[in-house]
Protein backbone atom coordinates (compact mmCIF):
# COMPACT_ATOMS: atom_id res chain seq x y z
CA UNK A 1 0.00 0.00 0.00
CA UNK A 2 1.29 3.28 -0.67
CA UNK A 3 0.01 6.39 -0.74
CA UNK A 4 0.94 9.36 -3.88
CA UNK A 5 1.23 12.45 -3.53
CA UNK A 6 -1.95 13.10 -5.06
CA UNK A 7 -3.42 10.92 -2.47
CA UNK A 8 -2.02 12.67 0.13
CA UNK A 9 -3.56 16.06 -1.14
CA UNK A 10 -7.05 14.96 -0.70
CA UNK A 11 -6.44 12.91 2.52
CA UNK A 12 -7.87 15.96 4.77
CA UNK A 13 -11.19 15.96 2.54
CA UNK A 14 -11.32 11.86 3.04
CA UNK A 15 -10.88 12.25 6.78
CA UNK A 16 -13.57 15.31 7.14
CA UNK A 17 -16.09 12.81 5.37
CA UNK A 18 -14.87 9.75 7.39
CA UNK A 19 -15.38 12.35 10.81
CA UNK A 20 -18.80 14.02 9.68
CA UNK A 21 -20.56 10.65 9.28
CA UNK A 22 -19.53 9.18 12.23
CA UNK A 23 -20.28 11.70 13.93
CA UNK A 24 -23.70 11.76 12.40
CA UNK A 25 -24.46 8.46 12.80
CA UNK A 26 -23.25 8.80 16.52
CA UNK A 27 -25.81 11.32 17.20
CA UNK A 28 -28.59 9.98 15.30
CA UNK A 29 -28.73 6.47 16.54
CA UNK A 30 -30.27 7.19 20.09
CA UNK A 31 -32.98 9.43 17.83
CA UNK A 32 -33.68 6.35 15.94
CA UNK A 33 -33.71 3.88 18.93
CA UNK A 34 -36.24 6.28 20.57
CA UNK A 35 -38.95 6.13 17.80
CA UNK A 36 -38.32 2.11 16.99
CA UNK A 37 -39.46 1.63 20.81
CA UNK A 38 -42.61 4.09 19.46
CA UNK A 39 -43.32 1.99 16.93
CA UNK A 40 -42.71 -1.15 18.44
CA UNK A 41 -40.22 -2.23 15.68
CA UNK A 42 -38.36 -4.68 18.71
CA UNK A 43 -36.89 -7.47 18.02
CA UNK A 44 -38.14 -10.25 20.85
CA UNK A 45 -36.07 -13.17 21.96
CA UNK A 46 -36.41 -16.70 20.36
CA UNK A 47 -34.47 -20.30 20.21
CA UNK A 48 -32.40 -18.90 17.06
CA UNK A 49 -31.67 -15.34 18.23
CA UNK A 50 -28.88 -14.65 21.04
CA UNK A 51 -30.37 -11.53 22.15
CA UNK A 52 -31.86 -12.16 25.86
CA UNK A 53 -33.82 -9.00 25.92
CA UNK A 54 -36.32 -7.29 23.28
CA UNK A 55 -33.73 -5.19 21.75
CA UNK A 56 -35.02 -1.69 18.94
CA UNK A 57 -34.46 -2.61 15.38
CA UNK A 58 -33.87 -0.08 12.57
CA UNK A 59 -30.82 1.54 13.58
CA UNK A 60 -29.78 0.96 9.74
CA UNK A 61 -31.38 4.10 9.08
CA UNK A 62 -29.14 6.91 11.16
CA UNK A 63 -26.53 4.94 9.02
CA UNK A 64 -28.35 5.43 5.66
CA UNK A 65 -29.40 9.07 6.68
CA UNK A 66 -25.42 9.93 7.37
CA UNK A 67 -23.72 8.61 4.70
CA UNK A 68 -26.38 9.62 2.14
CA UNK A 69 -25.83 13.41 3.68
CA UNK A 70 -22.19 13.41 4.13
CA UNK A 71 -21.99 11.64 0.26
CA UNK A 72 -24.63 13.94 -1.22
CA UNK A 73 -23.61 17.05 -0.18
CA UNK A 74 -20.20 16.19 -1.14
CA UNK A 75 -21.17 15.21 -4.83
CA UNK A 76 -22.77 18.50 -4.87
CA UNK A 77 -20.13 20.38 -3.59
CA UNK A 78 -17.92 19.21 -5.33
CA UNK A 79 -19.55 19.01 -8.74
CA UNK A 80 -19.09 22.90 -8.35
CA UNK A 81 -15.78 22.92 -7.00
CA UNK A 82 -14.42 20.30 -8.87
CA UNK A 83 -12.01 19.63 -5.81
CA UNK A 84 -11.59 16.15 -6.04
CA UNK A 85 -11.02 14.18 -9.59
CA UNK A 86 -13.78 12.09 -10.63
CA UNK A 87 -13.00 8.92 -12.89
CA UNK A 88 -13.51 9.13 -16.16
CA UNK A 89 -16.03 5.70 -16.54
CA UNK A 90 -18.09 7.11 -13.75
CA UNK A 91 -21.10 9.24 -14.85
CA UNK A 92 -23.78 11.60 -12.92
CA UNK A 93 -26.61 8.23 -13.60
CA UNK A 94 -24.31 6.13 -11.71
CA UNK A 95 -23.97 8.66 -8.95
CA UNK A 96 -27.66 9.05 -8.53
CA UNK A 97 -28.03 5.26 -8.63
CA UNK A 98 -25.72 5.14 -5.82
CA UNK A 99 -27.83 7.67 -3.42
CA UNK A 100 -30.87 6.68 -4.75
CA UNK A 101 -30.78 2.99 -4.62
CA UNK A 102 -29.43 3.38 -1.22
CA UNK A 103 -32.51 5.66 -0.09
CA UNK A 104 -34.71 2.90 -1.34
CA UNK A 105 -32.98 0.37 -0.05
CA UNK A 106 -33.27 2.06 3.52
CA UNK A 107 -37.41 2.21 3.12
CA UNK A 108 -37.84 -0.90 2.37
CA UNK A 109 -35.89 -2.33 4.72
CA UNK A 110 -37.87 0.01 7.29
CA UNK A 111 -41.31 -1.46 5.61
CA UNK A 112 -39.70 -5.02 6.67
CA UNK A 113 -38.82 -4.12 10.24
CA UNK A 114 -41.88 -2.49 10.72
CA UNK A 115 -44.22 -5.13 9.44
CA UNK A 116 -42.19 -8.01 9.08
CA UNK A 117 -42.56 -8.60 5.33
CA UNK A 118 -42.40 -12.23 3.91
CA UNK A 119 -38.96 -13.29 2.42
CA UNK A 120 -41.05 -13.57 -0.94
CA UNK A 121 -41.56 -10.05 -0.70
CA UNK A 122 -38.03 -8.81 0.56
CA UNK A 123 -36.74 -10.36 -2.48
CA UNK A 124 -38.84 -9.08 -4.50
CA UNK A 125 -37.16 -5.65 -3.04
CA UNK A 126 -33.96 -7.03 -3.50
CA UNK A 127 -34.87 -7.40 -6.91
CA UNK A 128 -36.24 -4.07 -7.32
CA UNK A 129 -32.74 -3.03 -6.14
CA UNK A 130 -30.92 -4.50 -8.46
CA UNK A 131 -32.77 -2.65 -11.66
CA UNK A 132 -31.99 0.38 -9.92
CA UNK A 133 -28.57 -0.54 -10.06
CA UNK A 134 -28.44 -1.81 -13.65
CA UNK A 135 -30.91 0.68 -14.74
CA UNK A 136 -28.63 3.46 -13.49
CA UNK A 137 -25.63 2.26 -15.96
CA UNK A 138 -23.97 0.26 -12.94
CA UNK A 139 -22.94 -2.84 -14.83
CA UNK A 140 -20.21 -5.03 -14.33
CA UNK A 141 -18.93 -5.88 -17.54
CA UNK A 142 -15.35 -7.02 -16.78
CA UNK A 143 -13.98 -9.69 -14.39
CA UNK A 144 -10.34 -10.69 -13.57
CA UNK A 145 -9.22 -13.96 -15.21
CA UNK A 146 -8.19 -16.60 -12.48
CA UNK A 147 -6.58 -18.28 -15.88
CA UNK A 148 -4.67 -15.32 -17.22
CA UNK A 149 -3.78 -12.08 -17.61
CA UNK A 150 -6.77 -10.65 -19.71
CA UNK A 151 -10.09 -9.78 -18.10
CA UNK A 152 -13.29 -12.06 -18.61
CA UNK A 153 -15.56 -9.32 -20.65
CA UNK A 154 -19.19 -9.24 -20.04
CA UNK A 155 -21.51 -8.13 -22.73
CA UNK A 156 -25.52 -7.44 -23.05
CA UNK A 157 -27.38 -9.98 -21.01
CA UNK A 158 -24.45 -11.45 -19.03
CA UNK A 159 -23.27 -8.04 -17.79
CA UNK A 160 -26.71 -7.52 -16.61
CA UNK A 161 -27.24 -11.17 -15.02
CA UNK A 162 -23.90 -10.67 -13.38
CA UNK A 163 -24.40 -7.17 -11.80
CA UNK A 164 -28.09 -8.55 -10.89
CA UNK A 165 -26.33 -11.31 -8.73
CA UNK A 166 -23.95 -9.47 -7.41
CA UNK A 167 -26.36 -6.84 -5.94
CA UNK A 168 -28.68 -9.74 -4.52
CA UNK A 169 -25.82 -11.43 -3.12
CA UNK A 170 -24.40 -9.20 -1.28
CA UNK A 171 -27.48 -7.94 0.70
CA UNK A 172 -28.32 -11.52 1.46
CA UNK A 173 -24.64 -11.81 2.22
CA UNK A 174 -25.05 -9.29 4.93
CA UNK A 175 -28.49 -10.31 6.06
CA UNK A 176 -27.16 -13.95 7.08
CA UNK A 177 -24.06 -12.76 8.91
CA UNK A 178 -26.28 -10.15 10.63
CA UNK A 179 -27.04 -12.79 13.72
CA UNK A 180 -24.56 -11.35 16.85
CA UNK A 181 -24.13 -7.81 18.38
CA UNK A 182 -22.23 -4.97 15.74
CA UNK A 183 -21.08 -8.67 13.46
CA UNK A 184 -22.59 -7.25 10.33
CA UNK A 185 -21.97 -3.19 11.04
CA UNK A 186 -18.17 -4.07 11.94
CA UNK A 187 -17.65 -6.53 8.99
CA UNK A 188 -19.19 -3.76 6.44
CA UNK A 189 -16.63 -0.81 8.40
CA UNK A 190 -14.00 -3.07 7.70
CA UNK A 191 -15.21 -4.06 3.91
CA UNK A 192 -15.81 -0.22 3.37
CA UNK A 193 -12.56 0.99 4.84
CA UNK A 194 -10.25 -1.37 2.65
CA UNK A 195 -12.27 -0.19 -0.47
CA UNK A 196 -11.89 3.06 0.76
CA UNK A 197 -7.58 2.02 1.55
CA UNK A 198 -7.57 0.04 -1.81
CA UNK A 199 -9.04 3.18 -4.15
CA UNK A 200 -6.85 6.24 -2.62
CA UNK A 201 -3.59 3.52 -3.26
CA UNK A 202 -3.97 1.12 -5.93
CA UNK A 203 -6.62 2.90 -7.89
CA UNK A 204 -6.05 6.28 -7.70
CA UNK A 205 -9.45 7.15 -7.19
CA UNK A 206 -9.53 9.59 -4.27
CA UNK A 207 -13.63 10.17 -5.27
CA UNK A 208 -14.25 6.58 -4.34
CA UNK A 209 -12.15 6.87 -1.53
CA UNK A 210 -14.05 9.76 0.38
CA UNK A 211 -17.73 7.72 -0.52
CA UNK A 212 -16.24 4.44 0.89
CA UNK A 213 -14.73 6.06 4.10
CA UNK A 214 -18.18 8.49 4.06
CA UNK A 215 -20.19 4.93 4.49
CA UNK A 216 -16.78 3.49 7.25
CA UNK A 217 -17.85 6.63 9.00
CA UNK A 218 -22.12 5.88 9.44
CA UNK A 219 -20.90 2.86 10.88
CA UNK A 220 -18.31 2.98 12.73
CA UNK A 221 -20.66 6.06 14.84
CA UNK A 222 -23.21 3.32 14.64
CA UNK A 223 -21.09 0.62 15.53
CA UNK A 224 -20.50 2.36 19.17
CA UNK A 225 -24.30 1.67 19.99
CA UNK A 226 -24.41 -1.75 18.23
CA UNK A 227 -21.37 -3.36 19.60
CA UNK A 228 -22.20 -6.13 22.25
CA UNK A 229 -24.22 -5.42 24.62
CA UNK A 230 -26.10 -3.75 21.69
CA UNK A 231 -28.52 -0.94 22.74
CA UNK A 232 -30.15 -1.60 19.21
CA UNK A 233 -29.92 -3.63 16.10
CA UNK A 234 -28.98 -2.36 12.25
CA UNK A 235 -32.35 -4.04 11.51
CA UNK A 236 -33.29 -4.83 7.64
CA UNK A 237 -33.07 -0.80 7.31
CA UNK A 238 -29.55 -1.08 7.99
CA UNK A 239 -28.69 -4.54 6.20
CA UNK A 240 -30.91 -3.79 2.79
CA UNK A 241 -28.98 -0.16 2.51
CA UNK A 242 -25.40 -1.66 3.36
CA UNK A 243 -25.22 -4.23 1.53
CA UNK A 244 -26.61 -2.27 -1.69
CA UNK A 245 -24.09 0.35 -1.18
CA UNK A 246 -21.00 -2.29 -0.73
CA UNK A 247 -22.05 -3.65 -4.15
CA UNK A 248 -22.27 -0.41 -5.93
CA UNK A 249 -19.06 1.15 -3.97
CA UNK A 250 -17.09 -2.06 -5.16
CA UNK A 251 -18.74 -1.60 -8.72
CA UNK A 252 -18.12 1.77 -9.23
CA UNK A 253 -14.29 2.69 -10.63
CA UNK A 254 -11.57 0.09 -11.65
CA UNK A 255 -12.19 -3.91 -11.16
CA UNK A 256 -12.55 -3.81 -7.12
CA UNK A 257 -15.01 -7.30 -7.29
CA UNK A 258 -12.34 -9.34 -6.89
CA UNK A 259 -11.31 -7.01 -3.47
CA UNK A 260 -15.05 -7.19 -2.09
CA UNK A 261 -14.91 -11.09 -2.75
CA UNK A 262 -12.29 -11.48 -0.37
CA UNK A 263 -12.68 -8.75 2.47
CA UNK A 264 -16.28 -9.99 2.73
CA UNK A 265 -15.54 -13.34 1.91
CA UNK A 266 -16.28 -14.86 5.49
CA UNK A 267 -20.17 -13.47 4.95
CA UNK A 268 -20.14 -14.69 1.30
CA UNK A 269 -18.67 -17.87 1.59
CA UNK A 270 -21.24 -18.34 4.82
CA UNK A 271 -24.12 -17.63 2.87
CA UNK A 272 -23.37 -19.91 0.35
CA UNK A 273 -22.70 -23.07 2.20
CA UNK A 274 -25.89 -22.15 4.46
CA UNK A 275 -27.71 -21.61 1.48
CA UNK A 276 -26.05 -25.25 -0.02
CA UNK A 277 -26.72 -27.13 2.89
CA UNK A 278 -30.38 -25.60 3.65
CA UNK A 279 -31.05 -26.81 -0.35
CA UNK A 280 -29.71 -30.35 0.20
CA UNK A 281 -31.71 -31.03 3.37
CA UNK A 282 -34.67 -29.80 1.51
CA UNK A 283 -35.45 -26.54 2.54
CA UNK A 284 -36.10 -23.25 1.57
CA UNK A 285 -32.92 -21.30 1.48
CA UNK A 286 -34.57 -18.47 3.21
CA UNK A 287 -35.32 -20.64 6.08
CA UNK A 288 -33.64 -19.31 9.42
CA UNK A 289 -31.63 -21.30 11.67
CA UNK A 290 -28.75 -21.25 13.86
CA UNK A 291 -26.25 -23.22 11.51
CA UNK A 292 -24.17 -19.63 10.53
CA UNK A 293 -20.48 -19.80 11.24
CA UNK A 294 -20.75 -17.50 14.13
CA UNK A 295 -23.36 -19.93 15.65
CA UNK A 296 -20.67 -22.91 14.85
CA UNK A 297 -18.10 -20.42 16.88
CA UNK A 298 -20.54 -19.61 19.72
CA UNK A 299 -21.42 -23.41 20.14
CA UNK A 300 -17.72 -24.12 20.44
CA UNK A 301 -17.35 -22.18 24.23
CA UNK A 302 -16.70 -18.67 22.58
CA UNK A 303 -18.23 -15.64 24.46
CA UNK A 304 -20.28 -13.06 22.19
CA UNK A 305 -17.68 -10.41 22.08
CA UNK A 306 -14.58 -13.29 20.91
CA UNK A 307 -16.83 -14.83 18.28
CA UNK A 308 -17.39 -11.45 16.40
CA UNK A 309 -13.95 -10.33 17.18
CA UNK A 310 -12.44 -13.44 15.77
CA UNK A 311 -14.50 -12.72 12.51
CA UNK A 312 -13.37 -9.07 12.63
CA UNK A 313 -9.61 -10.87 12.55
CA UNK A 314 -10.12 -12.87 9.77
CA UNK A 315 -11.86 -9.74 7.65
CA UNK A 316 -9.17 -7.67 8.56
CA UNK A 317 -6.62 -10.01 7.43
CA UNK A 318 -8.04 -10.59 3.84
CA UNK A 319 -8.58 -7.15 4.05
CA UNK A 320 -4.77 -6.68 4.55
CA UNK A 321 -4.23 -9.93 1.69
CA UNK A 322 -5.99 -7.61 -0.68
CA UNK A 323 -2.97 -4.99 -1.13
CA UNK A 324 -0.41 -7.87 -1.11
CA UNK A 325 -2.03 -10.12 -3.90
CA UNK A 326 -3.32 -9.06 -7.59
CA UNK A 327 -6.84 -9.55 -8.78
CA UNK A 328 -6.16 -13.43 -9.75
CA UNK A 329 -4.15 -14.06 -6.74
CA UNK A 330 -7.45 -12.63 -4.69
CA UNK A 331 -9.66 -14.78 -6.45
CA UNK A 332 -7.43 -17.75 -5.95
CA UNK A 333 -7.46 -16.87 -2.15
CA UNK A 334 -11.11 -16.31 -2.01
CA UNK A 335 -11.87 -20.00 -3.33
CA UNK A 336 -9.06 -21.44 -0.88
CA UNK A 337 -10.95 -19.53 1.66
CA UNK A 338 -14.29 -21.18 0.30
CA UNK A 339 -12.77 -24.65 0.46
CA UNK A 340 -11.03 -23.98 4.03
CA UNK A 341 -14.70 -22.50 5.12
CA UNK A 342 -16.68 -25.36 4.09
CA UNK A 343 -13.66 -28.11 5.79
CA UNK A 344 -14.18 -26.09 8.49
CA UNK A 345 -18.15 -26.24 8.92
CA UNK A 346 -17.75 -29.96 7.57
CA UNK A 347 -15.30 -31.21 10.59
CA UNK A 348 -17.70 -29.40 13.37
CA UNK A 349 -20.97 -30.06 11.85
CA UNK A 350 -19.07 -33.95 12.37
CA UNK A 351 -18.07 -33.19 15.90
CA UNK A 352 -21.48 -32.02 16.74
CA UNK A 353 -22.90 -35.38 15.38
CA UNK A 354 -20.46 -37.68 17.13
CA UNK A 355 -21.29 -36.10 21.01
CA UNK A 356 -24.78 -36.21 20.18
CA UNK A 357 -23.94 -39.88 19.48
CA UNK A 358 -21.86 -40.18 22.83
CA UNK A 359 -25.04 -38.39 24.88
CA UNK A 360 -27.84 -40.69 23.62
CA UNK A 361 -25.29 -44.20 24.36
CA UNK A 362 -24.94 -42.48 27.65
CA UNK A 363 -28.31 -42.32 28.40
CA UNK A 364 -29.21 -46.08 26.83
CA UNK A 365 -26.61 -47.67 28.53
CA UNK A 366 -24.68 -47.75 32.26
CA UNK A 367 -22.45 -44.66 33.17
CA UNK A 368 -19.02 -45.27 33.03
CA UNK A 369 -16.84 -46.89 36.03
CA UNK A 370 -16.08 -44.41 38.52
CA UNK A 371 -18.82 -42.27 38.03
CA UNK A 372 -21.59 -42.11 40.53
CA UNK A 373 -25.15 -43.80 39.32
CA UNK A 374 -28.09 -41.15 39.48
CA UNK A 375 -30.06 -42.45 42.00
CA UNK A 376 -34.19 -42.98 42.46
CA UNK A 377 -36.02 -40.02 43.20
Amino acid sequence: MRLTGAALTYLPTLLAAFIAAALLALVLTPLVKRVAIALDNIDHPDHRRVNEHPIPRGGGIAVAVAFLLVAGVGVAINAQTGGVPVPSGINAPELVGLVAGGLVATILGVLDDTWQLRARWQFMGQALLAVIAVGSGLLIDTINNPFGPASIRLDGPYAVGFTALWVVGMINSINFIDGLDGLSSGIALIAAGTLGLISITTFNQPFIGILCFALAGALLGFLRWNFHPASIFIGTSGVMFVGYTLAVLSILGTAKIAVALLVLGVPIIDTFWIIVRRLASGRSPFTPDRGHIHHRLLDLGLSHSQTVLAIYAICISLGVMTFILSGSGQLYAFLGLALLFGLGLFVIARGETSDALEADTYEGSAPPAGEDRPTAP
